[in-house]
């Protein structure tokens, strides 16, 4: 069923609604090319404003449609952009008509009352920091198409802010006007606004200072750490000064600390709770994010029911954050990982959509964090989520094409986006669904050739050549890695020197350009900063992927680094080297490998329990630069690592070696190894016997591995499960090898 809205006219009822029908009007304008009228009449085609002020809240709206009439009603401004932004994104733009695709009258009503996301003006953000006000204000116009009704921003002050050749304005101007923009939008305003070390009145006099200068101050958001070192009791009596000092300037903004905890006070969550028993008036509500003191379900539970729970989900890291790709098993592979690194252009609806629906329930929303707009997708699909809890995610999607990609295919364009979250499954080198997500992407860019004007488009595209080319590199290298190792087998060093460094074809390179040819245009078109020296990016982990895309993928630059050390060997001594480089990872039938980067968790056995921290190196240019073996890139930082395996043979002693991160604490005296329940190592780190040999030559720097022998009265039937664990600290490996024991 299709309405044909072609020739649309506007009548505004209220003068309350004029503001909203003009944003509109311009919408359809930039859409179609043509001007839209006002008109007294309300006759088909036709789009009706009005006011209505028997819906629940200011964000509700309702839509009625009848013989070419379409009207929106709502409370104000607010409500009456959500209700257009549905004809917007349930409409179609072809051949000169405009084609509403549904009936959409009816009343909504959003399940969460607030719905948001983090615009901080600064140097970290790979985007924020290159707009002007007009940029900004379309952003905050874009995430209201999916209803966002919240901003937050970051107020930098003088001395301490940082700048860089990008930013357009003086941070501290910046604030006032881009709370202006908000307000013109009926849009709340938050303040992301952290302590720091000044007396509680001085901190509260110079907030005050900045609060008189922001016409719209809605909430403001102290993190308790991340950054922040008070105790919660300090930081709880500052957040009540403040919240009277900003009261008085704004009477209704509203106090939401965070129960994010400094990593200097392992009991910092018991305090706050305790704190906040005291139900403290000048306390509105309490934010989880990363870092957090307590476990959402938990923080909950204990929190008192007067203070709503306010999330901060992190929807823009990739990797070393708190929901990683695969947050629930933390499997990304480290090709990719490697490559794109922490902040890349990262659509992943279907794993967010599985976070959203594991925590809704304990919040009444949400405001993400976000450090620019590669993840611009996840914004609006966690918006349409807090909106409307139940929403298909391929609706999201086709709305998201026919908002933003008007004139091209929704479906295709949904399908692009799902295909490139699918880029990420598993090994990119068995992966090849890869090079058919390019094909969709290359043939919208041929088919529709307007979307190569379209930034968000361009972020797509950029994306999928990406995957395709870490895809290549690591099919091509793998080969050369297989041929390498032959002929190393056969002593033969040169040869396989010469086949490792085998360059890539004229494709390989010819992608590659095409990579930064399109960086160049983001830049251009949006300010995306994807390398540091051209683009301005705060650093090759701030969504600088032209930094990190030629990163190594397969062990190819290792092997040459240890081919070199071969060399520099007395000849007697090289081929017992060689047997040692190739037997690196090698165990008999009988015997168990381990590396976290190369087999993941579940060949472990066991379940991980608790929350484990992976730290990645793979995207670190100083680290991975053919000092480390691709099966050290994941170091594992968790209480305890368990498994559990079988087929070691009978009566048989074997020995346990560990690959540890070099990080050792005197304070530590129960670093423990436990087999089948039998205490085989308790005490200081990392205890064992060190291998300097291997360390010397097989490890990465930082790196040291410790033995301890598994006796055979260990083992039960073949059968082996193992603790390696540390009660306070924890422990930092990232693989380990169990080796019949030599006699």
């Amino acid at each position: 069923m299709q309405f044909d809205f072609t020739s649309l006219c506007v009548c505004v009822e209220h003068p309350s609604a004029r503001a909203a029908a003009e944003l509109f009007m311009q919408e359809i304008a930039v859409r179609t090319g043509n001007n839209v009228p006002f008109t007294d009449n309300a006759v088909a085609p036709c789009a009706v404003f009005g006011i209505c002020d028997t819906l629940k809240n200011k964000d509700c709206y309702r839509i009625s449609l009848s013989d070419g009439v379409i009207g929106f009603f709502a409370s104000g401004t607010r409500g009456l952009i959500y209700a257009f932004s549905m004809f917007l994104r349930k409409s179609v733009y072809e051949n000169g008509k405009i084609l509403l695709i549904k009936d959409i009258s009816g009343e909504y009503v959003p399940d969460k009352s607030i719905r948001g996301h983090q615009l901080g003006y600064r140097t970290t953000p790979n985007s924020y920091d290159a707009w002007d006000y007009e940029q900004y204000y379309r952003y905050y116009r874009d995430l209201m198409f999916f209803g966002a009704n919240t901003c937050e921003h970051i107020p930098n002050e003088d001395l301490k802010v940082r700048r860089n050749r990008l930013m357009k304005y003086e941070p501290e101007e910046f604030l006032p006007e881009a709370s202006r923009l908000a307000d013109s939008l009926d849009m709340d305003v938050s303040l992301w606004y952290p302590n720091n070390e000044e007396s509680i009145d001085a901190a509260v006099e110079r907030r005050s200072r900045l609060f008189e200068k922001v016409p719209r101050i809605d909430a403001v958001f102290p993190p308790g750490g991340d950054p922040g070192e008070f105790y919660a009791d300090e930081f709880i009596e500052r957040c009540i000064a403040i919240s009277k000092g900003l009261k008085k300037v704004h009477p209704n903004a509203q106090m939401w600390p965070s129960a994010q905890k400094p990593h200097t006070y392992p009991d910092w969550g018991e305090a706050f709770i305790e704190e906040l028993e005291k139900l403290p008036d000048e306390i509105d509500g309490v934010i989880t994010g990363p870092n957090h003191a307590l476990p959402m379900d938990e923080l909950r539970r204990r929190l008192p029911s007067k203070y709503p729970l306010r999330f901060y989900p992190d929807i823009t890291h990739n990797v070393r954050c708190e929901y990683p790709v695969h947050f629930n098993r933390d499997d990304w592979h480290y090709a990719l990982a490697s490559t794109l690194s922490r902040e890349s252009i990262n659509p992943r609806p279907t794993e967010f959509r599985l976070l959203h629906r594991i925590t809704r329930r304990y919040v009444i929303g949400s405001v993400s964090y976000s450090e620019g707009v590669s993840d611009d997708i996840n914004k609006m699909v966690w918006s349409d989520m807090d909106f409307f809890p139940e929403v298909s995610l391929r609706d999201t999607l086709e709305d998201y094409s026919r908002v933003f990609f008007f004139g091209a295919p929704a479906s295709t364009v949904a399908d692009g986006i799902l295909a490139l979250e699918r880029n990420w499954q598993g090994d990119p080198f068995e992966n090849s669904g890869i090079d058919d997500t390019l094909l969709l992407w290359e043939r919208l860019s041929e088919n529709y050739p307007f979307l190569n004007e379209n930034w968000r488009f361009l972020q797509c595209l950029f994306r999928a050549k990406c995957d395709a080319l870490v895809r290549r590199r690591r099919v091509f290298e793998t080969r050369l890695v297989e041929d390498a190792r032959y002929y190393l087998k056969k002593r033969d060093t040169a040869r396989a020197r010469e086949v490792l460094e085998t360059p890539f074809d004229d494709g390989y390179t010819a992608l590659r350009g095409e990579i930064d040819n399109l960086g160049k245009r983001l830049f251009e078109k949006i300010g995306l900063q994807l390398d540091v020296e051209h683009y301005c990016a705060d650093s090759w982990e701030r969504g600088a992927t032209l930094e990190t895309i030629d990163q190594p993928v397969t062990d190819k630059k290792w092997l040459l680094n240890r081919l070199d050390y071969c060399d520099a060997l007395p000849e007697a001594e090289q081929d017992g080297f060689i047997d040692r480089l190739l037997g690196r990872n090698t165990v008999e039938s009988d015997e168990y490998y381990f590396s976290l980067a190369e087999h993941g968790f579940d060949v472990l056995g066991v379940p991980v329990e608790g929350e484990f921290y992976i730290d990645f190196r793979g995207d670190r240019p100083s680290v991975n630069n053919g000092s480390m073996p691709m099966s050290m890139l994941k170091v594992y930082d968790h209480y305890q690592l368990r498994l559990k395996t079988a087929g070691f043979a009978p009566d048989t002693d074997y020995t346990l070696r560990v690959s540890f991160k070099s990080e050792k604490y005197p304070v530590l005296k129960h670093h423990h190894v436990i087999a089948n329940g039998v205490t085989v190592y308790d005490g200081p780190q990392f205890g064992g016997e060190r291998d300097e040999k291997f360390d010397s030559e097989l490890l990465a720097p930082g790196f040291e591995t410790a033995s301890y022998v598994l006796p055979a009265s260990v083992f039960v039937n073949g059968c082996l499960e193992l603790e390696i664990g540390e009660p306070y600290a924890g422990v930092k490996l990232c693989e380990l090898w169990i080796k019949k024991r030599s006699r």
